[in-house]
């Protein structure tokens, strides 16, 4: 077995350990064998667009998909849900610019959740640039939701 294939069964081993019991993200699906393309649905407060400005949701989807460079390439990641972030468009999110092959893939899926829920940003280099100005000049309101998604990891 590669080197990657041994990385992607023991990512999805740890994954539908970790997100099997966690209280606020959720696998809702994996897709292949071992899996290369996962589907997690977030119950933490963040935002979407609506009529008069951003909303708070409380529940939201992502989408991660492990290319064939990985773990070398850090993951695709987007959004399934409307979600209104500096770091996040409709097409992709913006997991950072530093990405190294031994990142965990559980680490990563957290650190989706607590940028929708506005414990992580960066207004210095956004993907939305109207998120970027509202996160300015709403600093007093963050973060939405203070929950610790670390907690039994």
């Amino acid at each position: 077995m590669s080197v990657r294939l041994r990385r992607l069964a023991a990512d999805q081993r740890r994954v539908a350990d970790v997100f099997g019991e966690h209280p606020r993200i959720r696998l809702l699906e994996s897709q292949g064998e071992p899996a290369e393309s996962y589907t997690f649905e977030f119950s933490v407060t963040g935002l979407a667009e609506a009529p008069g400005g951003p909303a708070e949701q409380g529940t939201h989807r992502a989408q991660v998909i492990l290319m064939r460079d990985y773990p070398r390439r850090p993951p695709f990641c987007r959004m399934l849900s409307p979600v209104y972030h500096p770091n996040i468009d409709p097409q992709k999110i913006c997991i950072g610019d530093h990405w190294s092959a031994g990142q965990s893939l559980v680490d990563l899926v957290v650190r989706i959740g607590e940028m929708i829920c506005f414990q992580s940003y960066n207004t210095r280099s956004p993907l939305n640039a109207a998120a970027a100005a509202w996160t300015e000049q709403n600093l007093h309101r963050l973060p939405l939701d203070g929950a610790d998604l670390t907690a039994g990891i």
